[in-house]
């Protein structure tokens, strides 16, 4: 009975325990706070959210620009008593973002003649231009940032350099001209600290994902740059002349929605025109995304938003960063390659690719293993699963996926490993991806893979030798979709295609942190000046230097008509004059993967026509969403909104692209306006390229336009033929309008139901 009575006693204790653990644990949230609220007794926002709390030192940040509230450190008791008050809004918990882990400008038509034809100095033009990068923040003495030759910082600049312990503000330029760090949320979901002896609260950059995405947007060019002997030549950021203004929102658990907000607030105010965000979580409604709300903001006040799609291709549906007044970037290949050859025993030779600049391996061939040992997890090469006895002196095989390409080589090398080849699995497909490994190593496709696992487990006595070739150019065919470049449909709102557009996203080399190595592994100790790195984070800020150059030359564009002109004008044929190829498995690639193509700035500075959106054609487009008025409000920022005009669909908004979506119709019928931005006296003549299951028909087939900045509206019909049903395919086709000097095109994607 006593001990009945004991383990009764116990268990009680422990409930108690963790439900007081429970409610007493705090965590950040975001509160939005109805702005008109303010009592007058308050001077200011601040300090009426600071009587709120029940510590002033919970409160963490004060919204004002791209957001209406605040955030705080508190535990649910707290945060529940907080909703009581009839000025919050809303309350929910600190969303945490993810990164999105020098050739390009030449492959993008990036020469010294660019704009010139446009009678104007993109060049001079562009000193005017301020690019925001949030990011991991910055290593200021990259060659990449060199102000040499450039003019004084433009007077409309309000940012500054922040100084931390390693790092002096005096380290800013005029190429740099304004570093931050935001960090207090990261802070408190640490535990109120930082969680790595590296990290410091200061704009320095030491993962140096933010110095490659910052100088690819806008790094001056630097001579005879190269990754340890790799792409070799001159490394230079899209708009070489513009100002870089970097705010580090990103640490070693990721981007918190709280500090992204933070960082977007300041930029606006700060007045940078372009802001690039290399960095993305899963989907959500407009009013719970930060980065779609602060960037609602900046679109409203002129700037430029970019974004990365992700890196969760080519899963269908996975596209992230999809809100309608942000640039949505996928990613696509260069033509240019590092190919490596395993040269195997029974004579055939398989081509891969690598970054690996150690010693060679000689000629001497070594015995291949692949999955051998106790461990169920010995061919994806996982850290401890590799048995030194029998990998000892031997190349591994190992599949690609789970752990980070990088570390399957440290793992081999750490196991008396001699070279490595990783394999590509289905998920990965054809996509090639070269790394800068700690051994001798190269990367395969599926198909090569697949040869490569069934000759170790067939021959009696396997073995290859690695040979490495260097840098090769004018790879044909290219572009092509990364396989790991989100896809499409949009899940939030599947009547805006997304992405929006492919930029360079594969191999792409810009400037690197000298804190770490290449690999990001502790185990690295090389450093070098840049570096080679794929993914969405790479396409993202290419094309925020190129609206950055779009905004020199056009100053009086909106964002939605930079953002028109980068997507009417991008390319669908690859450099073959063949339809653009899907990495993932070689077939044909489609809007749900690359968008509206490829971007190509040289026509995108002329466009021709360009469809506008304003401020409240956005808001019409957010009322024909299901959401209450006060979640509108929270993405507009306004006191109040009137949805008597709301769009009857959303896919009514003056989008460059289509999504059309059935559902249980047969007929969708959508209008839009395009703008003159080309010649007086201009006439375009509309083409149609059709789906096997849907009838278009536009109407005018042709439209005149008298004068420059001349308005024209279209009306097109899309009938679904009778008969057709169909679940989750898509289908796709588009509409030109086109002149002698212009082809002004727009995608469509079909859809039958809702993903």
């Amino acid at each position: 009975m006593a001990s009945s009575s004991s383990i009764s006693i116990t268990t009680i204790i422990t409930f108690l325990f963790l439900f007081l653990l429970h409610t007493t644990a705090k965590k950040t949230y975001i509160i939005r706070v109805k702005h008109s609220d303010k009592p007058e007794s308050f001077l200011t926002h601040h300090d009426w959210y600071s009587s709120q709390l029940q510590s002033q030192s919970s409160l963490l940040y004060t919204y004002t620009t791209s957001f209406h509230g605040f955030s705080a450190y508190l535990d649910s008791n707290e945060a529940d008593s907080l909703l009581s008050s009839n000025s919050i809004l809303d309350i929910f918990e600190d969303p945490l973002y993810t990164l999105h882990t020098t050739r390009t400008p030449e492959f993008l038509g990036l020469n010294s003649e660019f704009g010139v034809y446009t009678g104007q100095d993109l060049a001079s033009a562009s000193n005017g231009v301020i690019i925001g990068v949030l990011d991991t923040g910055v290593w200021p003495e990259s060659k990449s940032f060199d102000d040499t030759d450039m003019p004084e910082i433009p007077s409309k600049w309000k940012g500054e350099c922040e100084s931390g312990s390693d790092f002096d503000s005096k380290l800013c330029n005029k190429k740099l001209i304004g570093a931050r760090s935001f960090s207090k949320g990261f802070q408190m979901a640490s535990g109120g600290g930082f969680s790595s002896k590296r990290e410091s609260v200061s704009p320095r950059d030491v993962d140096g994902h933010g110095t490659h995405t910052s100088t690819t947007a806008a790094g001056s060019a630097v001579r005879n740059a190269s990754f340890l002997g790799y792409a070799a030549g001159t490394a230079r950021g899209m708009a070489t002349h513009a100002r870089v203004a970097t705010y580090k929102v990103c640490w070693s658990s990721g981007c918190f929605g709280s500090d992204i907000l933070a960082a977007m607030d300041r930029a606006i105010l700060d007045g940078v025109d372009v802001l690039s965000l290399s960095l993305g979580g899963g989907s959500a409604p407009y009013y719970r995304d930060t980065i779609a709300i602060g960037s609602f903001s900046a679109m409203e006040r002129g700037v430029f938003v970019s974004c990365s799609a992700g890196n969760s291709g080519p899963t269908r549906a996975s596209v992230a960063n999809v809100a309608p007044w942000v640039m949505t970037v996928g990613a696509g290949t260069l033509d240019r390659d590092f190919p490596a050859f395993a040269n195997l025993g029974n004579g055939k030779r398989l081509t891969g690719v690598s970054l690996y600049s150690g010693e060679g391996m000689g000629t001497k061939p070594l015995e291949l293993v692949y999955n051998k040992g106790n461990s169920s997890s010995s061919n994806l090469c996982l850290p401890g699963s590799l048995d030194s006895g029998i990998v000892r002196g031997k190349i591994v095989v190992c599949d690609r996926g789970v752990n980070a390409r990088v570390e399957k080589g440290a793992v081999v090398r750490d196991a008396g490993g001699l070279g490595m080849i990783m394999a590509n699995t289905a998920a990965s497909g054809e996509e090639l991806v070269a790394d800068s490994h700690l051994l001798p190593a190269i990367a395969v496709g599926k198909k090569t893979g697949d040869l490569l696992r069934e000759y170790v487990k067939s021959d009696s006595n396997p073995t290859a030798v690695l040979v490495f070739k260097g840098t090769v150019l004018d790879v044909k065919p290219s572009p092509v979709v990364a396989a790991f470049s989100s896809r499409g449909p949009n899940t939030v709102t599947p009547e805006i295609l997304k992405p929006d557009v492919i930029g360079p996203g594969v191999n792409i080399l810009a400037g690197w942190s000298d804190a770490i190595g290449p690999t990001g592994l502790e185990k690295d100790s090389r450093r070098t000046q840049f570096n080679i790195m794929s993914g969405t984070s790479m396409s993202c800020p290419h094309i925020s230097g190129l609206a950055g150059l779009l905004k020199a030359a056009h100053p009086e564009w909106s964002p939605s008509a930079i953002k028109s002109a980068l997507m009417t004008t991008a390319y669908v044929l690859d450099n073959t004059n063949a339809p653009l190829h899907d990495a993932a498995d070689n077939s044909l690639s489609n809007p749900h993967a690359h968008g509206s193509g490829h971007v190509d700035p040289q026509k995108a500075l002329s466009p021709g026509l360009v469809y506008d959106i304003s401020t409240e054609e956005y808001i019409r487009f957010l009322c024909s969403l299901d959401y209450t008025v006060d979640h509108i409000v929270a993405i507009v920022k306004r006191p109040s909104v009137n949805c008597s005009k709301k769009f009857s669909d959303p896919g009514q908004l003056n989008y460059p692209s289509f999504s059309v979506l059935f559902g249980g119709k047969r007929v969708v019928r959508y209008t839009r306006e395009v703008t003159n931005v080309g010649a007086a006296s201009s006439v375009y003549k509309v083409t149609v390229n059709g789906a096997p299951s849907v009838a278009i028909s536009v109407k005018p087939s042709k439209l005149s336009f008298r004068t420059v900045g001349e308005k024209k509206r279209y009306t097109v019909t899309f009938v679904s033929k009778k008969g057709v049903s169909m679940t989750n395919k898509a289908e796709f086709g588009s509409i030109t309008w086109s002149n002698p000097q212009h082809e002004v095109r727009s995608p469509i994607a079909f859809s039958w139901n809702r993903f």
